[in-house]
């Protein structure tokens, strides 16, 4: 094992699938001479010459479009977004052609594409570039979503969405490209899309989060615990498709469950989540599944708008204590 950042970890898996098949090539604003506006691509230029690591203009409805057409064509790129907050302006791209490639060809084209860059709030950025769009993707069938923080797992996870013959959209997170965590060495290890991760076992209540609401949740979790309070903590990883059998099987030992999620809260991934456990394990539910979400209105920029805004420790405890009838 190497301790190694979240930006090492994505460098590393992208070299190792540029290596692995040639047809594999990365495009974007600023990924090669720059090596990449969070240097997730450093270095790539170097050694894979600018035919496979291509800067592109700042439009990203056309280099989108472009990476679209290279897999209907036999490649397999990986587009990059400087945010995904710019990725509104490729949607047609991603939701009318690559989403729909397989479908609207009878299965005679696959589009094998990855779509990334960050997602999410990043601190004082307003209301343009702060918005979290997993459910976003997720809400278009054809389009699978990885959301990750974990090196490790976003490593793995990056490995098998560029060797998926679907369009996968890869959601980071600006403010975490430099979290640390363990990361396997000399291996070609794959992780499965469609598959959570327990990274704390629990039996009081069952807390479910993704990407860098982890960290949040995992506070709570320790915070919960000083009081005797077990929790059992989940990451998602990927939420489509989303990994149904883990969450309810953990409902069943906890009986209740929050739901810690940065996006808005109307029709969002909490709120499936929620519908999905009311659904499959409702005989197994001790109290009404809580949603931890962020204010239901555009982020401000001010700091005290933003620490408002968003989940935290404090919210998360509070919900568990609702969950579980206790009277904070």
């Amino acid at each position: 094992m190497a301790i190694q950042t979240l930006r090492d970890a994505l460098r590393d898996g992208l070299a190792e699938e540029m290596r692995h098949d040639d047809k594999v090539f990365l495009m974007g604003e600023e990924v090669a001479e720059y090596n990449g506006a969070y240097k997730v691509s450093k270095g790539l230029l170097d050694e894979f010459g600018a035919k496979r690591v291509i800067d592109t203009p700042i439009a990203e409805l056309g280099f989108a479009g472009i990476g679209v057409g290279a897999a209907m064509n036999g490649l397999r790129p990986v587009v990059e977004f400087m945010t995904w907050n710019f990725a509104v302006l490729a949607f047609d791209q991603i939701v009318n052609n690559a989403a729909k490639t397989l479908s609207q060809s009878a299965g005679q084209f696959s589009c094998p594409i990855v779509f990334r860059g960050p997602s999410g709030s990043a601190g004082q950025l307003a209301q343009q570039h702060s918005q979290t769009f997993e459910s976003w993707m997720a809400n278009c069938p054809g389009l699978k979503v990885i959301s990750c923080i974990d090196p490790a797992d976003t490593k793995g996870l990056l490995k098998s969405a560029i060797r998926d013959n679907d369009p996968v959209c890869l959601m980071e997170s600006e403010s975490y490209y430099g979290f640390k965590g363990e990361v396997p060495e000399g291996a070609d290890i794959l992780v499965p899309i469609g598959k959570a991760a327990i990274r704390r076992e629990g039996t009081d209540v069952t807390l479910v989060s993704f990407n860098k609401m982890m960290e949040v949740t995992k506070a709570a979790a320790d915070e919960l615990a000083k009081e005797g309070i077990s929790a059992e903590v989940i990451d998602l990883r990927t939420i489509r498709p989303l990994d149904h059998k883990t969450l309810v099987e953990s409902v069943k030992k906890t009986n209740r469950m929050v739901v810690i999620d940065e996006s808005w809260p109307f029709a969002g991934v909490s709120a499936e989540i929620a519908y999905e456990i009311q659904k499959y394990a409702f005989d197994h539910l001790d109290a009404p599944v809580v949603r931890v979400n962020s204010a239901d209105t555009s982020l401000g920029y001010a700091p005290t708008l933003v620490e408002e805004y968003l989940p935290n420790p404090a919210k998360v405890i509070k919900a568990v204590k609702e969950v579980m009838y206790i009277n904070a």
